[in-house]
């Protein structure tokens, strides 16, 4: 198909996904001159962002553009340029001018004072229609390209003429949202590769869980062995479920186990993060005094939950009903270095619909990092999750859209492109 000339004084830019990174993108571009249209299938918009954060809305980081790129694993360099020119203090900005007053919390996350993600999404909401952004309720199904360059993008219902398309449709976590890869497919259909769609901030499938189900542990150490050699440490709090674990802890561990088809991952839990071995050693000796004429099963509950200590028990070896007095400095040391390093064997990661991120997407080296244009359609820009991109908990994932999703709308309404 041959597009037909299109004569107007300000160019029509159709961004497709009404998330984070599409409302940013066609804010932005209808502020800097652009006649935008907002597709967006959802009665409501921002449905996913609603919910990160616990309904909270972790909105960014406060962190310069260094940090931000070292909270990303996955194609950080790809970002620079993006970070450097909107980076978290102008998102700080940007929502507080929009009216959201913000709170810099525990890791530097940031916060909308009133706990609603709602009102990042209605302040958000609000700017477009100020700016009398369309927004049609409607899902794109394709893009139209003539001579190299996207000049249509046809829905269930009509076709619309676009001088520019932001593609912004998230990756393929959390399908309910609206997330379910018509970006992936809509951009593959023109000749782009997306890369292999995989869960990050995913909760992990672990043998051995289900008899602690629902036990959270707060205040822990984790530690992440790759083929035994340790890549990753945090502090924090974690859940056992019925098919693993699960928790903050869990989800940004996560982001660092990505070749579970080649490799093999444990988990070790310092249980008591606050004492070092001689220290646990001195505390375990003084229990065991106070316990000395009990059964070991019964001596253990001044040092974990109750849930845990059947499993501790029998992990540790000593028998259950052995008279704490009767215990060597063997075993003693054994059940030290057990509630030091507390092992889970992880088998895979859960599905990526369960998935806060999605890992994979559109393949970086065939997008401008400057512009977010397309290196093989000219006028197709992209934002967000869509990208292959994806950073660690704490607000930077949501930092990729806002300057992603700038960076495209300023690109996609300049005049001289």
């Amino acid at each position: 198909m041959v597009c037909s000339e299109k004569v107007t004084m300000n160019k029509q830019i159709v961004v497709i996904g009404g998330g984070a990174a599409g409302m940013m993108a066609a804010i932005t571009a209808a502020e800097a001159g652009g006649t935008v249209t907002l597709l967006e299938p959802n009665e409501r918009l921002g449905k996913k962002l609603n919910i990160t954060g616990k309904g909270r809305c972790n909105v960014t980081n406060d962190s310069n553009v260094q940090e931000l790129l070292a909270n990303v694993p996955r194609n950080g360099k790809f970002l620079y340029s993006a970070f450097s020119r909107f980076d978290s203090r102008e998102t700080m900005a940007f929502f507080e001018h929009l009216g959201v007053p913000l709170k810099v919390e525990r890791g530097r996350r940031v916060f909308p004072v009133s706990d609603r993600a709602f009102d990042i999404s209605g302040a958000l909401e609000k700017r477009l229609r100020s700016l009398r952004v369309s927004m049609v309720r409607e899902r794109a199904v394709k893009l139209t390209v003539s001579n190299g360059t996207v000049c249509t993008v046809e829905t269930e219902k009509r076709t619309l003429p676009a001088d520019a398309v932001i593609l912004a449709t998230g990756g393929v976590s959390y399908p309910a949202t609206g997330s379910t890869g018509d970006g992936h497919r809509l951009a593959a259909q023109v000749g782009h590769t997306v890369t292999p769609l995989r869960g990050s901030l995913v909760p992990l499938l672990a043998e051995s869980c289900g008899e602690l189900q629902g036990l959270s542990l707060r205040n822990i150490g984790l530690t992440v062995l790759e083929n035994g050699k340790k890549i990753h440490t945090d502090f924090g709090e974690l859940l056992f479920t019925h098919f693993g674990v699960s928790g903050p802890l869990i989800l940004s561990a996560s982001a660092h186990m990505r070749q579970f088809e080649k490799k093999t991952y444990q988990l070790e839990i310092d249980l008591k993060p606050a004492l070092d071995e001689p220290m646990l050693d001195r505390r375990l000796l003084s229990d065991f005094e106070t316990y000395a004429n009990s059964d070991f099963i019964n001596a253990l509950g001044g040092l974990l939950p109750q849930k845990l200590i059947p499993v501790m028990v029998d992990r540790s070896g000593i028998p259950a009903h052995e008279k704490v007095h009767d215990i060597t400095r063997e075993q003693r040391i054994g059940l030290l270095r057990l509630l030091k390093h507390f092992p889970i064997q992880v088998t895979a990661p859960c599905s990526v619909e369960q998935a806060i991120v999605t890992s994979g997407g559109i393949k970086v080296n065939e997008i401008n990092p400057t512009t977010m244009e397309s290196k093989i359609v000219k006028g197709l820009y992209f934002a967000g999750e869509i990208i292959d991109v994806d950073a660690y908990t704490g607000g930077f994932n949501l930092q990729i859209a806002w300057s992603t999703g700038r960076a495209a709308g300023e690109a996609a309404a300049d005049q001289n492109t």
